[in-house]
């Protein structure tokens, strides 16, 4: 068998129902090439790697694993990537699907990692902590949207799917889980430079209790910070306000 690492931020999924909505929901869409982020125990992975038809892929950091799900799984020989999200090349020539029991100690990161591949990844099929699974699905003016929504939504439309039990893991985290669907809608907003929308964003949120001309008078002649969208807070301004803004930047 396996060990749990909690060094790793190790939960894995043991209810099977929920095993398969995540499947079903990933196979609601076609795809043709599909990454699986920390198959772990491969309590997923069973499901996925049967699929018919595509070019299946997981990445994993634990060799432990590794070594479990290609002996339980021999079909599986050659098809785990042995190293981190953060840090492996993309795994595919064309576009692909990313799902995954994310490890929730680096989720946020993982979806900075899926817009650094926004032009490759079509869907993504996610479960994260129930808090942050909110916060990338919230709309402006909710007390949760913030950095990860706007960043995220700039580029991907997302859904909440459904909530999941702490006693759907071994071990129960302390939190409960959500799962998310990201739908990839390509560049809507034509953003042209990522680095500078970014920082925007990040700054905005930095100081999301006071009006935007105080975070953001370092970036903004004086003639524009007159403007009216100044005197409102970070998290009442749309994706869509954000870009507006960035193109008025110094």
């Amino acid at each position: 068998m396996y060990t749990l690492k909690k060094s790793l931020g190790q939960h894995f999924l043991k209810d099977e129902a929920v095993c398969q909505r995540i499947v079903a929901a990933v196979r609601e869409h076609r795809f043709e090439r599909l990454l699986e982020v920390g198959p772990g125990g491969g309590a997923i992975t069973k499901y996925l790697h049967r699929i018919e038809g595509i070019d299946f892929k997981a990445v994993e950091l634990d060799d432990e694993k590794i070594e479990y799900l290609e002996k339980t799984y021999p079909h599986l020989q050659g098809k785990i990537i042995r190293g981190s999200i953060l840090e492996i090349p993309k795994p595919f020539a064309g576009n692909f699907t990313v799902i995954g029991n994310f490890p929730y100690n680096i989720s946020s990161q993982i979806m900075f990692r899926m817009i650094e591949w926004k032009d490759d990844v079509n869907e993504i099929i996610g479960m994260f902590q129930k808090e942050v699974a909110e916060r990338i699905a919230a709309p402006p003016g909710n007390k949760d949207y913030g950095i990860l929504s706007v960043l995220i939504q700039a580029w991907f439309s997302v859904e909440y799917l459904f909530d999941v039990d702490e006693q759907s893991f071994n071990p129960p985290p302390k939190v409960k889980s959500g799962v998310i669907r990201m739908t990839n809608n390509g560049d809507p907003y034509n953003i042209t430079d990522m680095r500078k929308f970014f920082l925007l964003v990040k700054t905005a949120f930095g100081q999301r209790r006071k009006q935007l001309r105080n975070p953001l008078k370092q970036f903004f002649t004086a003639d524009v910070l007159q403007k009216d969208i100044f005197t409102k807070r970070a998290e009442n301004l749309s994706v869509k306000d954000y870009v507006d803004l960035m193109k008025l930047m110094k």
